[in-house]
């Protein structure tokens, strides 16, 4: 298999020291990471599916990635990692050691549901399971899951709470977490038995990482895809995030050719795209824009807007 390698999470600006004691990650100096939610980065992890388990630290002891633990998550959650091109969202997977170190440190999570491929996603919503058609399983950033001894409903909560992705509740022990759209809903107001066109409403724009340093290259990715066979305009637009009216800066993004539509034919090239953060950029909290073209649909958003980014000097 060919190695997917991750970028290093953490650049000079972002050096976080740590220290291991009794199998615990402990920050010793701690320095704003690259996600605003990290966790220790400790997860054990365990498919009730496919019965694939395992304890991964998803940072070495300099603050970077740990790819084998990378590797050893895409292989606990089936995810086709050569296929993808990619591995299972880090964001996602901090997140989740946010939460699951805030409520229950060191305990094992219960997989129910890891990544789907649109071809099972289909089949279980065909027997009526709630699975949207756009699902963040499909994008590889998304769990279904429970701890032992965790309410659901009190865990649904406490994600809810932080307003910092999807989180959902049917009922029980187990709730539906994702590194999507910031939104909660429980059985009543999923929506996830809706058989009407999406019309792409609900795609998500979001950066590979919380924090960056200037002239650092970004990459963006799509998410809740139901139909490709549209285009991005070539230019990134950079807005200060508690003012979406006017842009700050200005940059392209890093394509082949000069093409006036970035043409998205499929789920790979919708997850790939990047650019540079303008140069002069002060410090502060932003948000990039893409605007689409050549759309399939008249009900299709004109344009998507990303998450929060903090820019550090």
């Amino acid at each position: 298999m060919t190695k997917i390698r991750v970028r290093s999470l953490l650049s000079a600006s972002f050096i976080v020291v740590f220290t291991f004691f009794n199998a615990t990650t402990i920050l010793a100096d701690p320095q704003p990471g690259r996600f605003f939610l990290m966790g220790s980065g400790a997860l054990h992890l365990k498919n009730l599916r496919n019965e694939k388990e395992a304890q991964v630290r998803l940072l070495n002891r300099d603050g970077s990635l740990n790819e084998q633990g990378f590797e050893e998550v895409d292989r606990v959650f089936d995810f086709p990692t050569e296929a993808m091109g990619e591995h299972i969202s880090p964001r996602m997977l901090f997140m989740l050691s946010y939460f699951s170190d805030l409520v229950a440190p060191g305990k094992t999570i219960q997989i129910e549901s890891a990544y789907r491929s649109p071809e099972y996603n289909n089949k279980i919503r065909d027997k009526g399971a709630n699975a949207a058609r756009t699902s963040t399983h499909i994008d590889g950033i998304a769990l279904d899951f429970w701890i032992e001894g965790v309410d659901g409903k009190q865990l649904w909560e406490t994600v809810r709470e932080k307003n910092c992705c999807g989180v959902g509740h049917y009922g029980g022990k187990i709730i539906h977490f994702d590194a999507g759209r910031p939104r909660f809903w429980e059985a009543a107001t999923s929506g996830t038995k809706i058989k009407e066109p999406d019309y792409n409403r609900h795609l998500y724009l979001a950066t590979d990482f919380d924090r960056y340093s200037l002239n650092e290259k970004i990459r963006l990715s799509f998410s809740g895809i139901s139909t490709f066979g549209f285009g991005v305009k070539p230019t990134v637009l950079v807005y200060n995030a508690a003012d979406l009216a006017k842009p700050v800066g200005r940059v392209p993004i890093q394509a082949a050719g000069k093409a006036d539509c970035i043409s998205l034919k499929d789920h790979k090239a919708s997850r790939f795209l990047y650019t540079t953060l303008p140069s002069a950029l002060p410090a502060g909290r932003y948000r990039v824009k893409l605007e689409f073209c050549e759309k399939p649909f008249v009900e299709m958003p004109d344009e998507a807007v990303s998450n929060e980014i903090e820019v550090i000097r």
